[in-house]
């Protein structure tokens, strides 16, 4: 029995839904020779960094460990966001930046760090493909509405589109509280709180 593959929210077919969504004929392949292209491009790519920027459950990891190399020094990669060292609200010992690709610490104001490792908590930039749906569709929607805002001058299609936007934040929000587990006390990983049941009274 053969299986049934969906392709769905790649690069293209977002490009696609934002050209589609002012009125432009689809694409079969992403043609950066095309101004137009590149521009709405370079919108979903924003909306892609400036979402994931914000630190969510799926891109947001934590006690990653960092080891300094022969020099002393400790690489970040394009791909992280922002870090912290963890816990650093509570143990003051760094105050740490990226700076020309390596760790800084500016408390110390050195980029040369002489322990084993540090623990950072991270907030990390994924390819368009491999976001949770959810992301996926705002991403687009949020592009959407910025390609209407700059190419098209029609108030009530970004009105249209912003709402649009609006309804997929909405489901980007719920999908972020049912796989984050948030709750007020902020209890790390590894540990659970069980909260008051009045219904197993009921029950007795």
């Amino acid at each position: 029995m053969a299986t049934t593959t969906i392709d769905i929210d790649t690069e293209l077919s977002a490009v696609n839904n934002i050209l589609g969504a002012i009125g432009q004929s689809p694409l079969t392949t992403l043609n950066f020779d095309n101004p137009e292209v590149s521009f709405i491009y370079n919108l979903l790519r924003d909306a892609n960094v400036d979402t994931q920027a914000e630190g969510w459950h799926f891109n947001t990891e934590k006690h990653v460990k960092y080891t300094p190399d022969t020099n002393g020094k400790i690489a970040i990669g394009n791909d992280i966001l922002s870090m912290d060292v963890h816990d650093n609200h509570i143990r003051r010992n760094y105050n740490l930046v990226r700076r020309n690709g390596f760790l800084y610490d500016k408390q110390d104001h050195t980029d040369v760090f002489t322990v084993d490792s540090i623990d950072l908590d991270v907030v990390r930039l994924y390819n368009f493909e491999d976001l949770p749906t959810v992301f996926r569709r705002f991403i687009t929607y949020r592009a959407s509405a910025a390609a209407a805002t700059q190419l098209v001058a029609n108030p009530n299609l970004v009105r249209l589109l912003t709402n649009q936007a609006g309804l997929a934040r909405a489901a980007l929000q719920e999908y972020e509280c049912n796989q984050g587990d948030h709750n007020m006390f902020g209890f790390p990983d590894d540990t659970a709180y069980q909260t008051y049941q009045p219904w197993r009274n009921l029950r007795r």
